[in-house]
C-alpha cells in the first residue's frame, strides 16, 4: 500500500513506515500531522488517481525540524571585479509516516 502526497510543492510517494525528508512545517517534534493533498493511492491491488486530489488522508509523526549541509553559492560578473560569495542552508522537517487512509503503522520498540 502506498500513496503519492504533494507538500511544499514536490511529491512524495510514501508507505506505511517511511521516513521522509519535506520542506519545514510550522509542527514541533512528536506532533501528528495530516497530508490531505493526495493524488494518488494504491492498496496494492487497484490504483486510485485523483482529479486533482482524492479524499484520502496521510498521518506523519514530525521527528525533527532541521537544516541540512550548507551549500556555497558563488557569483561573478567577468572582467568586472564584481564578486559575490554566499551560503545557504535549507530548512526541513522530518516526518514518519504512520497511517495511511486509516491503516495504523506501529513502530517496533527497542528494548
Amino acid at each position: 500500500m502506498y500513496a503519492i502526497i504533494q507538500t511544499g510543492g514536490k511529491q512524495y510517494m510514501v508507505s506505511n513506515g517511511d521516513t521522509i525528508y519535506i520542506e519545514k512545517l510550522n509542527a514541533e517534534a512528536e506532533e501528528i500531522v495530516k497530508f490531505d493533498k493526495v493524488v494518488a493511492f494504491s492498496d496494492g491491488e487497484n490504483l486510485s488517481v485523483g482529479t486533482p486530489y482524492l479524499d484520502v488522508e496521510v498521518e506523519g509523526k514530525v521527528i525533527k525540524n532541521g537544516k541540512q549541509k550548507k551549500i556555497t553559492v558563488f557569483t561573478y560578473k567577468p572582467k568586472k571585479n564584481e564578486k559575490r560569495k554566499m551560503g545557504h542552508r535549507q530548512p526541513y522537517t522530518k516526518v514518519q509516516i504512520v497511517n495511511i487512509n486509516g491503516e495504523k503503522f506501529e513502530a517496533a520498540t527497542e528494548e
